[in-house]
């Protein structure tokens, strides 16, 4: 009777172990487990350019201040706390971020959390950026998430790793540096004064775009989020350059871009409709977000829509912390009351409402679905 015990508590251990194995060892069996894989310029880059010969960085101080994780110290997000995919994946119930790609021993969180493929002044363009050096376009950050893939399918074998994939979604924020080189002025020796029209850039954004979503379809994307370039015209960059007066936003910027967004819905609703095998495209009107922001920023607790918090409104636009005041950038007392934190993005306060609005917005927002229901579509 003793020897039977023993067998039967040594069978039920065995049986416990496996079953915790099973489950603690294969994650990504979870019904529950939904990655993000995260594309785009520095709105949503997580430390990709810190990896990179570049002079799109943002990895001193005091980039990251309030970023609470890193205790204020810069993770390479350009802004002074959390990016608008980090907030979103916060209120989907994730306990980290997704790791940029190109820091070292972070490919297996993608078969967990995810991964950032996000790379400062990139583009949709390849050649958007130049002046820059170092950064990943939007071509070659999948062509990483196809290395990412590669090792997905290593881990889980095939057939798993196309219910995962299938069932992860696809964060796409880009087109913003695109705009931004169009209109910048030219620089001797290096920039081509010869502009397309209007018309024919955002039909060649567009055209771009979809070829690169359609490769992420083709290697089992198939839960889209495409952001829409925001009121480009508004930011100091662009009003500076302009010399655009306060409160006043360059038509000229804000009138392409809402074109492209027009095209770029239209484009996302025909990919819906057409392609095959079925996949879901939201389009987030991060255009309209913004602006309303802008508009009514008292509202919404902000003093100042103009101004960046750091870094001023003159070239070169550097937001930097020195050795003592006279070596560092100007910066606001209150970060939460400002709209902008440097002469490009916006404060973690202003990407906290725009991620609410995209997170649980109606259709004037983003559409067909909003992100909260996309997250357990198709589950």
């Amino acid at each position: 009777m003793y020897i039977l015990h023993n067998l039967a508590t040594f069978t039920m251990t065995i049986l416990i172990i496996f079953i915790f194995q099973m489950f603690y060892v294969l994650p990504f069996c979870s019904s529950t487990s939904i990655a993000t894989f995260v594309f785009g310029d520095s709105l949503v880059d997580a430390g990709n350019n810190n990896f990179l010969f570049t002079l799109s960085k943002a990895d001193s101080p005091p980039y990251g201040i309030d970023f609470k994780p890193s205790h204020g110290h810069p993770t390479g997000r350009f802004t002074n706390g959390l990016t608008i995919s980090d907030i979103v994946g916060e209120a989907l119930g994730d306990n980290s971020f997704p790791p940029p790609y190109l820091a070292p021993n972070v490919e297996s969180n993608a078969t967990n959390i995810g991964i950032n493929y996000a790379s400062g002044s990139s583009g949709i363009l390849d050649a958007t950026g130049t002046l820059f050096i170092g950064r990943v376009p939007l071509r070659g950050q999948i062509s990483n998430f196809e290395e990412s893939r590669k090792y997905i399918v290593n881990s889980m074998g095939e057939e798993n790793a196309k219910r995962f994939i299938k069932k992860a979604m696809f964060s796409i924020t880009i087109g913003s540096n695109d705009v931004i080189n169009y209109f910048q002025p030219s620089i001797p020796f290096i920039s081509d004064d010869k502009k397309v029209s209007p018309t024919t850039f955002q039909d060649f954004l567009i055209s771009n775009l979809t070829m690169n979503l359609q490769r992420l379809h083709k290697l089992g994307a198939r839960k889209f989020v495409v952001v829409g370039v925001g009121p480009l015209g508004c930011i100091p960059f662009i009003r500076a350059i302009g010399l655009i007066s306060k409160g006043k936003c360059s038509v000229e910027v804000n009138t392409l871009i809402r074109n492209y967004n027009k095209k770029l819905k239209v484009e996302l609703h025909r990919l819906n409709k057409d392609i095959k095998p079925k996949a879901i495209f939201i389009y987030a009107n991060s255009y309209d977000v913004f602006r309303e922001i802008i508009l009514n920023h008292k509202q919404h607790g902000f003093e100042n829509a103009d101004a960046p918090c750091c870094g001023g409104y003159f070239p070169p636009f550097v937001c930097y912390k020195g050795k003592d005041a006279n070596t560092s950038s100007v910066m606001c007392d209150d970060r939460g009351k400002y709209v902008f934190w440097d002469a490009y993005h916006p404060t973690e306060a202003a990407n906290v409402i725009i991620a609410k609005k995209l997170l649980y917005g109606d259709a004037s927002v983003i559409s067909p679905i909003n992100i909260f229901h996309l997250h357990n579509y198709g589950s």
